[in-house]
């Protein structure tokens, strides 16, 4: 504790006694300062004890005396000293009246107290707390460490929230809490996953201070350089004083050591997971376990699903290249995959295939739908990035796969869309695909002429190739469909072929035209 008023009266060496203010003694002393000037406000920084002999105070005029207290108080001072028979025997009414009125501490000091005694005192109490502070700020530090060392996070936050007397969460990169102690703590950590994520869009290291003076969190950054690797909260009632900053700057070394890996590491990795993708493509499965080994668990062993990424959009050229990459969709769609593989107890292969390219190859269970779930619904330039998904699959048909993924991202960046998986486009329908720009404007060409016809009142030829197609060419049943006689229809068979100059008779021809029906019924055509 630093030292406070009471603590100065209890110096059996300073021999001061209290003269107003007695219920304001317990008040930490930030230092000691002599001042004899009628206006000291200008130069107090506010926690200090003010020494005064009053040589140029009008100490016995009341008035003078009120204003001088209040400017004391305002400026934050917590006591007044006075030096008593230097220039008066003893401390005038009016500056007893008027600390009492304003509840300032008033300590009378013997003339044989020398002020420097009093600054020695303070002072030497101030280092022995900052002394006490730091030996238990390490003594923290070597706790947390055993704790990070031999049991994990976890029991790093245990130990945290114990010492600060309050809670501590872990967050991932994806501002998802993956951490917290006490227990409860984990819903009241949740509640602050925005402002996590706005501490995420700041370089590491970052720090914030959210709440209330009763409800006061504290977020840490954690991971070095442009790229942040998850957050740390801590929640106290108050501010935290010397020895708690120690614990919590410690733990914040601790996670990030535990969080972040070395750039040569992450290099290797990222080499050798580029060199296993190479050689399940090259249908090498048994090459690719005997390299990974048990580095990615049972991912190499199927089911799995083969994603293939790219931005929807490239970098701003203006950009610095590091902030560019930092911010890059891709690492988020990464750190997104990473995060719920991590939260599943599975495995997850992510390879940078290129500057705008990543490739992904994660099991095909719950950690792939959940990272991709928040892209379905998401046009492809609000979610940043375009992705292609294959259809659940084994080692040896790693490149059938691949050819999936990249076919769905083709389909995906066609229609805008951020996420298109391949059971859409082997659903059994072509439809899906029919929205393609390429597709309208083929069957725009192919049946203007006979929209035009229709729309002049001359009859009802769409719909009748229509009924006819979808009868395979039978010409009562179609007729039946349209309520026509086969004769009608036979006619207006007959104005098709001539407006079109294409026979009927040629499959090729009625598949296209099936097709240009199929696109309209999709998406009408405009009209002339």
């Amino acid at each position: 504790m630093p030292p406070t008023l009471a603590s100065l009266l209890q110096h059996s060496a300073l021999k001061l006694t209290v003269r107003a203010g007695e219920d304001r003694l317990d008040t930490p002393v930030r230092w000691a300062h002599v001042s004899e000037l009628e206006d000291p406000v200008p130069y107090m920084d506010g926690g200090e004890l003010l020494l005064v002999t009053a040589v140029t105070l009008h100490a016995e005029d009341p008035e003078a005396m009120r204003r001088y207290v209040r400017r004391l108080v305002g400026a934050g001072v917590v006591g007044l000293g006075f030096a008593v028979g230097v220039n008066y025997e003893d401390i005038p009414d009016a500056l007893v009246d008027a600390a009492r009125a304003e509840g300032l501490p008033l300590l009378a000091v013997p003339r044989r107290t020398p002020f420097l005694a009093i600054s020695k005192a303070v002072s030497a109490a101030i280092a022995a707390d900052q002394y006490r502070a730091v030996t238990a700020g390490f003594e923290a530090q070597r706790e947390l460490t055993r704790a990070a060392l031999s049991e994990g996070p976890a029991a790093l936050l245990t130990r945290l929230a114990a010492y600060i007397d309050g809670w501590a969460a872990l967050y991932d990169a994806t501002g998802a809490v993956i951490a917290a102690a006490p227990d409860w703590a984990a819903r009241r950590a949740a509640r602050l996953t925005p402002e996590v994520e706005r501490l995420r869009e700041r370089p590491a290291p970052a720090s914030a201070v959210v709440g209330d003076p009763d409800d006061r969190v504290e977020l840490q950054s954690l991971g070095t350089g442009r790229r942040v690797r998850g957050a740390l909260a801590v929640g106290t009632g108050a501010a935290l004083g010397t020895a708690e900053r120690y614990a919590v700057h410690s733990a914040v070394a601790l996670l990030t050591l535990t969080t972040e890996r070395s750039r040569a590491l992450q290099e290797a990795e990222q080499r050798l997971g580029s060199a296993v993708l190479r050689m399940l493509l090259s249908g090498q499965p048994d090459h690719a376990r005997a390299v990974a080994g048990d580095l990615y668990g049972g991912l190499l062993d199927a089911p799995f699903r083969l994603l293939v990424a790219e931005p929807a959009d490239a970098a701003p050229e203006s950009r610095d290249p590091a902030e560019a990459a930092a911010d890059r969709p891709l690492q988020s769609l990464t750190d997104s995959l990473e995060a719920s593989a991590a939260h599943g107890g599975e495995a997850v292969l992510a390879v940078p295939d290129g500057e705008e390219r990543l490739v992904v190859l994660a099991a095909d269970a719950g950690a792939v739908a959940a990272a991709c779930e928040m892209y379905k619904e998401q046009e492809a330039e609000d979610a940043g990035v375009v992705i292609g998904l294959s259809a659940p699959t084994g080692p040896i048909a790693a490149a059938g796969a691949y050819k999936q993924a990249e076919q769905s991202l083709s389909v995906a960046r066609r229609r805008g869309r951020a996420l298109v998986e391949h059971e859409e486009l082997a659903a059994g329908s072509l439809l899906p695909l029919l929205a393609d720009d390429a597709v309208r404007a083929f069957a725009d060409g192919m049946l203007r002429a006979l929209y035009e016809h229709d729309a002049k009142g001359r009859g009802d030829l769409v719909e009748s190739l229509r009924a006819w197609l979808s009868r395979h060419g039978q010409w009562d049943a179609a007729a039946a469909d349209l309520g026509v006689h086969r004769h009608t229809l036979r006619y207006r068979m007959r104005r098709v072929e001539e407006i079109l100059g294409r026979t009927l008779d040629d499959p090729d021809v009625r598949m296209e035209l099936w097709l240009a029906l199929k696109t309209t019924s999709a998406t009408p055509l405009p009209g002339p």
